[in-house]
């Protein structure tokens, strides 16, 4: 079944969260009216302005600058309704909101997430980067490999945080592309103190065209959502 997608280009959060949740209320709305529809969702990418966001599991310790000093920096700060703990957005990171019916789709929660996830893995492996899930650490992560293939040195590529609702989703993922790292050192990204984050450019040494990896993760996930 077809998937929509609507790049959004940059938007405030806020700006951003609002219209998420009209796409949520309105195919939620589809759903409970039992018509079919024309298709299961829509794809939405968006940069935003830099902004910090804390999930409703998370805690507020892991913001480790007073809310002023952050805003006189020029960011932002939310609580929002994802599952997740803290994490950051800014430019040079492509941030997916993809709002769908899981149920249309036929497929459930932990699958959706394995395929945000693969969809990420398959958009770097692109561009030589080995992109791993992580035991008990939702999202997508890079790590170096010893001789004997013991991983070391874990740091997150793209955090994922998620809703659903009567099987609809809303909220995302967030790779980073080109983003500016030292906003994460502000934070415990995702809650973690033990782990680093990394971002396509870092990791291939390079700068790398933002837009070009946008077309490239939502075909990658576009594919995985309709091959299912």
């Amino acid at each position: 079944m077809k998937v929509g997608y609507k790049d959004l280009g940059t938007m405030p959060y806020k700006e951003c969260w609002d219209l998420q949740q009209s796409y949520f209320d309105s195919r939620l709305e589809i759903r409970r009216s039992g018509v079919e529809a024309a298709d299961c969702g829509t794809i939405l990418t968006v940069e935003h302005p830099p902004v910090y966001t804390l999930g409703k599991s998370g805690k507020q310790s892991n913001m480790l600058i007073p809310e002023a000093y952050l805003k006189s920096l020029g960011a932002e700060f939310f609580h929002i309704d994802r599952g997740g703990d803290i994490t950051f957005h800014g430019p040079g990171q492509i941030v997916c909101y993809p709002i769908l019916d899981l149920g249309a789709l036929g497929i459930g929660l932990r699958r959706y997430i394995e395929i945000l996830e693969q969809a990420v893995i398959d958009t770097v492996a692109l561009y030589g980067i080995t992109g791993e899930r992580l035991e008990g650490a939702t999202g997508v992560w890079v790590c170096d490999r010893q001789a004997d293939d013991t991983p070391r040195n874990w740091r997150k590529i793209c955090a994922i945080g998620v809703r659903a609702s009567h099987f609809v989703t809303m909220h995302g993922l967030a790779l980073n592309v080109a983003t500016d790292l030292k906003w994460f050192t502000m934070i415990n990204p995702c809650g973690f103190t033990d782990k680093g984050v990394t971002s396509v450019s870092k990791e291939v040494g390079r700068s790398v065209d933002v837009e070009l990896v946008k077309q490239q993760l939502v075909a990658a996930l576009t594919k995985l959502l309709t091959d299912e």
